[in-house]
C-alpha cells in the first residue's frame, strides 16, 4: 500500500491527504480481517483514517479537493469519499486495461 501524492508544477512532491486516508481505510479493513503485522507507515495511515471525524470535509478541504471543486468537480469529490459503494474491484488485464474483477 503506497500513499503516493503527486508532483507540483515545480517538481517537488506534494503528499496527498486523500491517498493517506484511502490507504488508511484499506489498511483498517485488512487489519480487521487479521492482516498484519503493520509497518509504522501503515499504522500511521490507519490512525489518520480512524482519527478523521469528517472524511468528506477533510477531502473537500484538501489541496486536491479544493482544486477539483474549483474545476467544477465537487460531486466527484463527494463520491470519492463514499465507503463500500461498490462490490467491484478494478483489475488490470495483460494489455494494461482495467476491467471489473
Amino acid at each position: 500500500m503506497i500513499a503516493a501524492g503527486e508532483r507540483r508544477p515545480d517538481g517537488t512532491l506534494r503528499p496527498a491527504l486523500e491517498d493517506l486516508l484511502g490507504a488508511g481505510a484499506l489498511i483498517c479493513d485488512l487489519h480487521a480481517q487479521g492482516s498484519g503485522p503493520l509497518s509504522a507507515e501503515a499504522t500511521t495511515a490507519k490512525a489518520s483514517y480512524e482519527g478523521t471525524a469528517d472524511l468528506a470535509h477533510a477531502i473537500a478541504a484538501s489541496a486536491s479537493g479544493r482544486q477539483l471543486i474549483a474545476m467544477g468537480f465537487a460531486e466527484d469529490v463527494t463520491i470519492a469519499t463514499d465507503e463500500d459503494a461498490s462490490a467491484l474491484v478494478p483489475v488490470r488485464d495483460s494489455d494494461g486495461a482495467f476491467a471489473s474483477g
